[in-house]
Parts: structure tokens; C-alpha cells; sequence
């Protein structure tokens, strides 16, 4: 029953050192699995030079490890061949001194001789003695005892020996043996005298002591030779890691980051000779590179500001999409074309963005530049309520290379004032076409029918004819005029401005048509100051308004009726006093100045027949004659638009009031004389600038 516990308890340590003993082999089976990926893993992380520079040091190595091994191997076997020579030449040298003691049986003088020969020479391990039947009878030494002679007489043993061995004489056997003490050369040489087989001498020789040092070099050197390289190797590697592979890397490195865009990367090797030169060269270059880096990333963008701003101030529109349609930039010129303020179009598509029937005409000449077939294209469409004339210019944005389409320009110009001039042109042609075809058709009526009939007409008649004739060239002589100054005044030509007394003037007016105002019994007054102040124009020019708006106002006043011409400051800053009805003078009241004024205002006023709303909205049109339906004189319609030139010139502008059998009055504002003429001419360019971008004719009232 005690021995059950015991029993148990062995049975759980043998279970449980099973198990180590399967943990330990299962971790030695893994390490065994995992050496051999670790070690590709590790062989992996070199470079191809390095491998083979590893391989062809491991080769050389091996070479010269050889080299050296075979060499010194020579060497050991020329020295035991030499220890076997030496042992034979000493077993032949005592057989012949003691084959006569063998043969007379003198064993003690064998004795002594022999132990004298081995005492002789430490190279003897043993001799022994033995009779033809291998018995050995002689032996030194048998025992450790120093009593030699005894011991060896007291020898009975056998040796085993070829039966061939009595015949070889002058051959003795030879062969070697591994001891504890190392390699020990057995010489067994036959005892003969006179042809009497004796027995056999052995001698045991000790391993020469040249041979061992040498075998023991052999290794040594060997060893010393493959660790020598190796060591030459690693400090090669390690001085080249040093000085050249660690330099050479990190200048690579530094090129790559410069091959990056990072022209920061510096090298901070302490570095001599070439090497160091090369660094600092290339620590130099990338400074360099830094700064001009810099410098081209301030003009790119002192270059992206000039063009956004160029873009910005474009008169005409732009728009820049990519390779797919999307916007990528819009002016806002095109943004106030399309009403597209305050809108963020980056990424849309830009046909979806524009009216429906635009995007519809758009979508081919798009589609055309997109598939490559043309790298410009163009369109021209009318859009929008009023309508505008829009010319759309395509043109293909692609790389230098030309073959990759990188987007899209798009240009749009707003042609409706070019349009409107050329159609204002059209019509003026054919308007001057029309008023010159007319009395040039009269006038040859009428002198073609007195050049044909002549002599048939009545001294009356041809009176009348010529009367027509003459009205007609007049009438031709005034309109050639009045188109050479409306395209005087249409012209960029620059007006001289001086101070001018407008009293004169209005006065020289009044009397230049004071006898076809008596033709008419109309009455002409003047009311204006006689202290009026200097106005700044144009002398010739102001007096060509006044006769201008006096002639057509008395050309539509009724007999009986009356024409004023006012003049007078403006705002009204004076006091106005009755004039003296004993002064005989008709000149109205008198003005007193009561401050420095800004402007005065001139009103030529009629009792004619009046301008109706229609007309009044044309009336400053060219070649529009309002008496076309009043049935008056005939015009040639452009007298209005002439005045309306001039006084844009003089930086202002012609008034009206109309109403139908009531009267009309024109009225326009010049400055003072203290004004400055640039500022003038400023203002009067800025009038007409306003006037050229303006969509409709203008219609003054």
C-alpha cells in the first residue's frame, strides 16, 4: 500500500517532463521553420552590391584558405613521409647490429645493446623482440619499473605478422598507428643471418616534433588566414561605410529630396577631400535652388494676380472650364452678362448654367473642340429680353505637347452696341442716300426740262424752274453740311474751350433771323442780364446751337406768334430788378449778382405748334423731321442731333418741353468760365463714353 503514492507521483513527473520535453522539441521544430525565412529576410534587406561584394569575399576567402591549406598539408606529408624514412633507416640500422647477438643467443648483450640504442634517442617508443613463431621475448620498455633487465626477460608475448615479412629483408613492413600521445610509426624489420630466419625486431617511433609544430601551424595558419581576410573585409566595409557608402547615400537621399521639390535638404557630413567638395557643392546647389525656388514662386504668384486682375478687368467676358465642361473660373464681366452675381459656379456645367436655347446653340460647336476635330471655334447668338447680340469664341486649352486637352477658353463679347452702330449706320446711309436722291432729282427735272424745252417755256416758267432748281441746291448745300459737322462732332477731334461773352452771341443770333421773322410777323425778344458772366465753349460751336434751335423754332411758329431767347444764372442765385421803362431799352430785367454762379442756363421758347409725345422721344433722332406731319418746311433732320453733339462736347446736354398748339421750349446749361477746360473735356468724353455704351438711343425730354 505504500507503494502506491510513490507510484502516482512518478507517474505525474514522467507526464510532465513528457510534455516539456514535446513544448522544447515543438520550439526547437518552430525556430528551425522560422531561421531559414528570417535569414531571406535578413539577406533581403542588403543591396545588390553588398551581396556581391559578400559573395566574392567568401570566395576569395575559400580560395586562399585552400591555397594555404594544401600548401601546408604538402608540407605535413613530406614530413611524415621523412618520419617514416627515418623510422625505417633506424629499424634496418639495429637489426644489423644485433642479428648476430640474436643468432648466438646472447640475450643479455642483446639486451643491453638494445636498451644503450634506445636510451640513445628520444624518438623511440618501444623495441621489441620477436622469435620466428611471433613470440616476444625482448621488449623495452614492458613495464614502468626502472629494473629493465628484468622486465624484459620476463616478456611473453605474441605478435601477428605477415608470413611474407621473413623474405623482405632490405623491406622492412612499415605503418602507423593513432596513440593517445599521438601518431606513432611501427617498423618491423626480419632478423636474418645467413639465410637463417631469426624473428622480427619492432621499433615504435615517436612522431617527430617538427611534423606536429607544423601540423599545428597548419591549422593555426589556415584559421589565421580566413579570419585575416574577413577582418580585412569588414574593416574595408566599415571604412567604406564610413568614408565613402554612408557620403554617397546621403547624397542620395538629398538629390532625391531635390528630385521631390524639397530644395531644404542639406548634408551635414564633416567630410574632406573630394568627397567633402562634392557635399559642398551640392549643399551649395540646393541653396541656390531654395532661393530660386522662391523667387519663381513669388513671380508665379505676383503672375497669378496679374492675370486674375487682367482677367477681371476684361471688357469682354470669360470663361474657363476643364476637360469635362465644369467651370473652372468666370470674370465678372460674364457673370453680369448672364446674371450669375454672388453665385459660386466652380465645378458646374456650364451649359446647364446658361439659357436653354443658348445652351442648345453651344452644345455643337462645344462637342466640336471636346472630340478634337477643331481647336477654335465660334458662335453668334441674340439672347435675352431686351435682346443682346452675344459672339462666343472657343478656343482648346492643351498641353504643350498638344495632345492632351486640358480644358476649354471660352471669350464672350457683347456685340450689341456694334450692332445697333452698324445698324444706325445703315440707316444713316440710307437716309443721306435718300435726302440727296431727292433734290437731285428735282434739281435734274428742272434742268433737264429747260436744257429739252427750252425754247418752248415762258420767261416765267423758266424763272420758276430755275427758282426750284436753286431751293433744291440749297437745300442739298445744307444737308452736305450738317452732315460734315455731325461727323465733325462724332469725330475724336478735341474742342478748344475759352471764356466766351454769350450775350453777344445770343444778340447776333436774334438779328441774323430778324428778317425772316418779319416775313413770318414773328416777334423775337431777349431776356438776359447785361452783366451776363463769361461762359466756358466754344464760340463757333455755341453759335451754331443758337441758330440751329432759333431757325427750327421759328421754322415751326405760327405768323403771329412769338420766339424768346433767355439766358440767365442757374441755380438762380440773383436778384432780378424791372428795367427802367424810360431807358428806351427793350433788354428785360436787370440781374444782380449776388455770389459767384455755376452755370448758365439758355431757353429758346416758341409759340408754334408744339411736339407730340411721340415725336418727342425721336425728335433728337438724325433724319427725323417732325414736319413731316405738321406739313412745313422741309428739314434736313439733322439739326437737333447736331445740337445734342455740340453741347456733349461742352460736357452738357439739350432739355425739352412740348405740348401740342401751345409751344415748345429747348433749354441747355454751360458752365462758368472759372471752370477748368480739362475738367471740362473729362466730363464732356465721360458724357459721350455714357452715351456710345448705352443699349438705345437716347430720347431727352
Amino acid at each position: 500500500m505504500a507503494s502506491d503514492p510513490a507510484t502516482a507521483q512518478n507517474k505525474a513527473t514522467n507526464e510532465a517532463t513528457a510534455e516539456w520535453a514535446t513544448r522544447v522539441a515543438g520550439a526547437e521544430q518552430t525556430t528551425r521553420r522560422g531561421l531559414w525565412p528570417q535569414a531571406r529576410a535578413w539577406w533581403a534587406e542588403f543591396s545588390l552590391q553588398t551581396k556581391l561584394l559578400a559573395v566574392a569575399t567568401l570566395v576569395v576567402s575559400l580560395m586562399m584558405t585552400g591555397i594555404t591549406f594544401f600548401a601546408l598539408n604538402g608540407i605535413q606529408r613530406d614530413t611524415a613521409m621523412n618520419d617514416t624514412r627515418y623510422a625505417r633507416d633506424l629499424g634496418l640500422l639495429l637489426a644489423g647490429n644485433v642479428s648476430e647477438l640474436v643468432a648466438e643467443g646472447r640475450d643479455r648483450e642483446l639486451a643491453n645493446v638494445t636498451e644503450t640504442f634506445w636510451r640513445s634517442s628520444r624518438s623511440l617508443r618501444y623495441i621489441f623482440f620477436a622469435d620466428p613463431d611471433g613470440i616476444v621475448y625482448l621488449g623495452i620498455p614492458v613495464s614502468g619499473s626502472d629494473d629493465a633487465s628484468n622486465a624484459d626477460l620476463r616478456l611473453s608475448r605474441r605478435l601477428e605478422l605477415p608470413d611474407e615479412l621473413r623474405n623482405r629483408t632490405q623491406n622492412p613492413l612499415v605503418r602507423q598507428h593513432a596513440t593517445p600521445q599521438g601518431q606513432v610509426t611501427d617498423v618491423f624489420v626480419p632478423l636474418v643471418e645467413n639465410n637463417n630466419y631469426l624473428g622480427v625486431l619492432a621499433l615504435g617511433v615517436n612522431p617527430n616534433e617538427t611534423a606536429l609544430a607544423s601540423a599545428a601551424l597548419t591549422r593555426e595558419v589556415t584559421v589565421a588566414v580566413f579570419i585575416s581576410i574577413w577582418v580585412l573585409v569588414i574593416l574595408g566595409a566599415v571604412f567604406n561605410a564610413l568614408t565613402i557608402t554612408r557620403p554617397v547615400k546621403e547624397l542620395l537621399r538629398g538629390v532625391r529630396s531635390i528630385g521631390d521639390g524639397d530644395f531644404r535638404a542639406r548634408i551635414g557630413l564633416p567630410m574632406g577631400g573630394e568627397l567633402g567638395e562634392l557635399l559642398d557643392g551640392f549643399n551649395a546647389m540646393a541653396s541656390q535652388l531654395q532661393d530660386y525656388d522662391a523667387a519663381n514662386i513669388e513671380e508665379l504668384q505676383a503672375a497669378q494676380v496679374k492675370q486674375a486682375s487682367l482677367i477681371a478687368t476684361m471688357a469682354d467676358g470669360a470663361v474657363l472650364l476643364d476637360g469635362a465642361g465644369r467651370i473652372v473660373l468666370v470674370n465678372p464681366t460674364a457673370r453680369r452678362l448672364f446674371r450669375w452675381e454672388g453665385r459660386n459656379l466652380e465645378g458646374q456645367d456650364f451649359l446647364n448654367e446658361l439659357p436653354e436655347l443658348l445652351s442648345v446653340e453651344l452644345h455643337e460647336p462645344l462637342d466640336a473642340v471636346f472630340s478634337k476635330e477643331t481647336d477654335t471655334n465660334e458662335l453668334r447668338s441674340s439672347v435675352g429680353d431686351p435682346p443682346r447680340t452675344l459672339r462666343f469664341v472657343i478656343q482648346a486649352v492643351r498641353e504643350p505637347s498638344g495632345d492632351t486637352l486640358k480644358g476649354i477658353a471660352v471669350t464672350i463679347q457683347d456685340l450689341t452696341r456694334e450692332v445697333e452702330l452698324n445698324a444706325a449706320q445703315s440707316r444713316f446711309i440710307s437716309n443721306v442716300s435718300h435726302e440727296l436722291r431727292t433734290p437731285l432729282f428735282n434739281i435734274k427735272s428742272y434742268v433737264e426740262t429747260l436744257h429739252d424745252m427750252g425754247d418752248q417755256l415762258s420767261e416765267e416758267d423758266r424763272k420758276e424752274f430755275l427758282g426750284v432748281a436753286n431751293s433744291e441746291t440749297d437745300r442739298l448745300t445744307r444737308l452736305v453740311n450738317d452732315v460734315l459737322d455731325l461727323s465733325r462732332l462724332e469725330s475724336n477731334r478735341v474742342v478748344q474751350f475759352s471764356a466766351v461773352d454769350l450775350r453777344p452771341g445770343l444778340e447776333q443770333t436774334l438779328r441774323s433771323y430778324q428778317l425772316n421773322a418779319s416775313d413770318k410777323q414773328v416777334e423775337l425778344s431777349l431776356e438776359a442780364d447785361r452783366e451776363l458772366p463769361d461762359v466756358l465753349g466754344n464760340w463757333d460751336l455755341i453759335l451754331q446751337v443758337l441758330d440751329n434751335l432759333v431757325g427750327n423754332a421759328l421754322k415751326f411758329s405760327r405768323s403771329g406768334g412769338r420766339l424768346m431767347i433767355r439766358a440767365y444764372t442757374w441755380p438762380d442765385s440773383c436778384q432780378m430788378t424791372p428795367s427802367d421803362p424810360n431807358s428806351g431799352s427793350n433788354d428785360g430785367p436787370t440781374c444782380i449778382l449776388s455770389s459767384p454762379l455755376p452755370k448758365i442756363r439758355v431757353e429758346v421758347c416758341d409759340t408754334g405748334y408744339g411736339i407730340s409725345e411721340e415725336s418727342q422721344q425721336r425728335i433728337f433722332e438724325r433724319f427725323y423731321r417732325v414736319e413731316n406731319a405738321v406739313h412745313t418746311e422741309v428739314g434736313t433732320g439733322l439739326g437737333l442731333s447736331i445740337v445734342r453733339g455740340i453741347l456733349e462736347k461742352h460736357g452738357s446736354m439739350i432739355c425739352m418741353a412740348s405740348e401740342l398748339d401751345v409751344g415748345t421750349t429747348f433749354w441747355f446749361e454751360l458752365p462758368l468760365a472759372q471752370e477748368d477746360p480739362e475738367e471740362l473735356r473729362w466730363r464732356a468724353e465721360r458724357q459721350s463714353e455714357d452715351e456710345r455704351l448705352a443699349l438705345t438711343p437716347r430720347a431727352e425730354t
